[in-house]
């Protein structure tokens, strides 16, 4: 494993937050993701959780807010729904910098917190 890195946030915090500002969801978010979610009546704890998988990825790359574009990580679900994270840009520059190969990530959320964990090799 080369890095590890886990987030946390109140889904209420952030669904107000997109409340307050919705260029919100497209400025962090990808068109894929926002398509994949459009079908739910509440967006916030899905939305909530791809938040922190960014957070958590930055993380696990020992990189700080800023050191790429938020649309450079995404989430999209396998077949068998499971999540999968996409690392491009200059994200992926500095993951390719580490040695980075491949990820794991993890998405949980209930309806106050969500959490994800992401983990390079």
């Amino acid at each position: 494993m080369i890095g590890i890195g886990i987030d946390a946030v109140n889904v209420q915090r952030f669904r107000d937050a997109l409340d307050r500002t919705p260029s919100l969801r497209s400025r962090v978010f990808t068109a894929k993701e926002l398509e994949s979610l459009a079908g739910r009546a509440d967006s916030a704890p899905s939305l909530a959780a791809r938040f922190a998988a960014r957070e958590a990825t930055m993380k696990a790359l020992g990189v700080g807010l800023g050191a790429f574009d938020l649309h450079d990580v995404s989430i999209r679900s396998r077949e068998s729904g499971a999540p999968e994270l996409v690392v491009t840009g200059r994200a992926a520059e500095i993951a390719k910098a580490q040695g980075v190969k491949s990820w794991l990530v993890s998405l949980s959320h209930t309806d106050d917190t969500a959490v994800a964990v992401v983990a390079s090799n």
